[in-house]
């Protein structure tokens, strides 16, 4: 009776490997989320790919441009070009010697004559470095001077045979060596003398001080290559300025030009041309041209920028264009013209009169030329671009 089973024992007893209905369901909202994660990356990794694709090929792709026939203006018989102001002679001044500057005498806006005394340098190391050259000095000429009592003893005793040949050369030859290291020592005294009067610094022209970069205590070191002042000769002035080569064959040296400065509003400066490049220049096909002027008043000031106004042979054919179709580069004033096969092409020009929207090319374009209406900044020569009609660019932007 003992030995049978018990019913209700049998059925209260657990599983071996029983599985929690809310763990499986855990894991499958695992997996699911991993899947959902990994698609969502793989779109988002798609977006951005193909969105930096899309930005590569703009980039890549010619710019578009809008271009139209420039419109004819009335002709003139003068036309006006920006020259640069230089000094007649402008050079920086420099130290010979080492040493410590101990006074100056002239700061900027002086205005000095050729030999004024600008500064001076103490050069301890240069003093000492000349005495001892002049105590050398002193000891080779007493060297040479007994080595020529000998070779004159020997050579008046050789005559008589009381003394060798052999001795008498010897004698002679140190005579020559001691005389040469007396002019050795000399050149050097010399050259330390040179170096001590450079002490004092002198203005080698008439001019104006217009740079000052020493003060008094400050070493002075000529190996460094700091200039000390900046001297500038401005009685007489140059006038730089770029003549198109359509103008180059009417200039004539000696000519009287016409010059006039935004700080001097309504007056005016005659100069002469005095000398031209007689070359024209392959990057901007301009012939650099100078103009002296006066201005012993000193009323002009080198560095500023001058209008410089030049008469036509006849009269000149003038086109109109849009202030916007300039580009402004470091080579000078450019217009973007389409040439055929749709290349850009950046053409020099010469502007006449400017009113703000419009200005007048004297020079540069011609009536059958395809000009850009409004460039890109990074417009360059020779780029492929892309030419749309005004036309159907404003039906598109009608639809749109």
């Amino acid at each position: 009776m003992s030995n049978q089973p018990n019913p209700q024992q049998h059925e209260s007893a657990p599983d071996q490997n029983p599985i929690a209905p809310g763990k499986a369901l855990a894991g499958v909202a695992v997996v699911i989320f991993i899947a959902l994660a990994l698609a969502g990356y793989g779109i988002l990794s798609r977006k951005s790919a193909d969105k930096a694709l899309a930005v590569r090929t703009t980039e890549q792709a010619p710019p578009t441009v809008i271009v139209a026939a420039p419109k004819s203006g009335a002709p003139v018989t003068s036309f006006v070009l920006p020259g640069n102001v230089a000094a007649l002679t402008d050079a920086p001044i420099y130290a010979r010697t080492s040493g410590y500057l101990t006074r100056w005498y002239f700061d900027i806006g002086a205005r000095v004559k050729k030999g004024a005394l600008l500064a001076e340098i103490a050069t301890p190391e240069v003093d000492q470095q000349l005495a001892q050259a002049e105590a050398e000095l002193i000891s080779a000429q007493a060297t040479a001077n007994n080595a020529r009592i000998q070779a004159e003893r020997y050579t008046g005793l050789v005559k008589s045979d009381a003394v060798s040949r052999q001795d008498t050369d010897t004698f002679v030859n140190q005579a020559a060596a001691s005389a040469a290291a007396v002019q050795s020592a000399q050149a050097n005294v010399a050259r330390l003398r040179d170096l001590k009067s450079f002490e004092r610094v002198y203005a080698p022209f008439d001019g104006v001080v217009t740079a000052r970069n020493i003060d008094t205590g400050q070493l002075i070191d000529p190996g460094a290559g700091k200039e000390l002042f900046r001297l500038q000769a401005i009685q007489t002035l140059r006038v730089y300025a770029n003549l198109p080569q359509s103008y180059s064959a009417n200039v004539q040296r000696g000519s009287k030009i016409e010059l006039t400065f935004a700080e001097h509003a309504g007056k005016s400066y005659q100069g002469t041309l005095t000398r031209t490049a007689d070359a024209i220049d392959p990057a901007s096909r301009t012939l650099l041209v100078e103009i002296d002027v006066d201005n012993r008043d000193g009323e002009l000031l080198p560095g500023s920028l001058a209008q410089v106004h030049f008469k036509t042979p006849a009269a000149v054919a003038t086109f109109i264009l849009p202030s916007a179709a300039l580009i402004f580069r470091k080579e000078g004033l450019r217009v973007g013209t389409v040439t055929e096969g749709g290349f850009a092409h950046l053409v020099p020009v010469v502007i006449g009169e400017d009113d703000g929207a419009n200005v007048q090319i004297v020079s540069g374009i011609g009536a059958g030329d395809q000009v850009i209406q409004d460039p890109p900044d990074s417009l360059i020569e020779g780029e492929k671009v892309q030419v749309v009609n005004p036309a159907s660019q404003a039906n598109a932007g009608g639809k749109g």
